[in-house]
C-alpha cells in the first residue's frame, strides 16, 4: 500500500500543492482585498472577477460557501495560485486545467500551486469537504481565454 501510495503522487492525475505556509487569517484577508481592488475587471452575481497579470500570484479565498474572487486567467501563461481559507475547513476540487487538484484548505495554511492553464473555457471549483447548511451551493471560477 505505501509503495502504492508513493507512486500515485507521481503517476496519478490528482496532485496536491508541494508548498503550504503558515499564514495568518487576516493577513490573508488583506492581501486577498488588495488584489481584488488592483486587478477587478467586472463582477458576477456580487463576486468579483479578477485578471492578474501572466506570471503574478492570484489569489483566492475559500469561505462559506463560495470561492472568492472569479479569475480569468491566459491560456499558456504560469501563475501561483494562493489559496487559503478565512473561516472553516474546506475542500478544493479544481479538475480539467492541465493537472487536477483535490486537497483540503485550512484556515491559517496558505497552499500555492502553480498553475499553467492550457486550454480555454470556464473551469469549476467545487468544494468537496462539508463546509456548513451551504455547502451545497460552494463553487468558483477559473475562466481562461487567449
Amino acid at each position: 500500500m505505501f509503495t502504492a501510495m508513493v507512486a500515485w503522487q507521481a503517476l496519478g492525475e490528482q496532485r496536491i500543492p508541494v508548498e503550504s505556509y503558515r499564514v495568518d487569517q487576516a493577513t490573508f484577508q488583506s492581501e486577498v482585498d488588495a488584489f481584488v481592488e488592483a486587478r477587478q475587471i467586472g463582477e458576477e452575481g456580487g463576486v468579483p472577477v479578477v485578471e492578474p497579470m501572466p506570471g503574478e500570484d492570484a489569489y483566492l479565498q475559500a469561505m462559506m460557501f463560495q470561492f472568492r474572487p472569479v479569475l480569468q486567467l491566459q491560456r499558456g501563461e504560469t501563475y501561483r495560485l494562493l489559496v487559503s481559507s478565512t473561516d472553516v475547513q474546506h475542500g478544493l476540487s479544481l479538475l480539467k486545467l492541465g493537472t487536477s487538484y483535490n486537497f483540503q484548505v485550512l484556515p491559517g495554511y496558505l497552499y500555492v500551486i502553480r498553475l499553467t492553464p492550457e486550454e480555454t473555457g470556464e473551469f469549476s471549483l467545487v468544494c468537496n469537504e462539508f463546509c456548513g447548511l451551504g455547502h451545497h451551493v460552494m463553487t468558483g471560477r477559473i475562466v481562461v481565454v487567449d
